[in-house]
């Protein structure tokens, strides 16, 4: 009924598991599926690879009260576009839908915060900083060997042979910036900014923005690291 009542969507079908999304997806060729994660024969995972598999010409939403990172970095990797929870309003879910639409991912507020939060080093209170008066246990005298941190002004090697300016894109990307954000950025016109993404992409194998987001989480790839 929501989403019914919002300007330029039209509601085509609503399935009750992942099974039959993927048939109405096939009968009705939509441009943008809303999906759930935990659904039965099919979870909302394997119906959103499955539907960028068979029927690239439809995006993927995720829609679900589950937040946590397994859930949001599996769907982003399966193809998703966009992922919000079920407490999103009218506004936010019509904002998605348009950015995927137009090609853009439709993350909300909360979950680009997460992701530029993990990309960027958890807060020191999660990370473990003590407060002051807490004991901290001593690490143990004899224990394996630990790898030393890479000296200073040595940066680590970049997965997949990315280049360093690659990986500064990738991070931009992850960052929420658009190809002219990114371009003002780093000095170069949108063509170079374009022409990076195209490399990054081809050799990260990402499809998507929202892919290249995940990536860049998995492999620790952050504006200013």
């Amino acid at each position: 009924m929501l989403l019914g009542l919002l300007p330029g969507i039209t509601v085509v079908g609503s399935a009750a598991d992942g099974e039959e999304a993927l048939r109405l997806v096939a009968e009705h060729a939509p441009e943008v599926v809303l999906m759930d994660l935990r659904m039965p024969r099919c979870d909302g995972v394997e119906a959103t690879r499955r539907v960028r598999a068979e029927h690239p010409g439809t995006e993927v939403v995720v829609l679900t009260t589950y937040a946590d990172d397994d859930s949001l970095f599996s769907a982003l990797q399966a193809g998703a576009r966009g992922f919000l929870t079920k407490d999103a309003g009218a506004e936010e879910i019509a904002r998605a839908v348009a950015d995927v639409r137009s090609g853009a991912a439709g993350l909300s507020p909360q979950v680009q915060l997460r992701l530029l939060e993990r990309l960027s080093g958890t807060p020191a209170a999660a990370a473990g900083t003590p407060a002051a008066g807490t004991p901290v246990a001593e690490p143990p005298a004899v224990g394996p060997p630990v790898a030393e941190p890479p000296a200073r002004g040595v940066r680590p090697a970049l997965p997949d042979g990315l280049t360093q300016r690659e990986a500064e894109v990738l991070a931009l990307i992850a960052s929420g910036l658009s190809n002219a954000e990114i371009a003002e950025r780093l000095f170069v016109s949108p063509a170079t900014v374009k022409t990076h993404i195209n490399n990054l992409f081809a050799k990260t194998a990402v499809r998507d923005r929202a892919q290249a987001v995940a990536y860049a989480f998995k492999h620790g790839i952050s504006d200013g690291s």
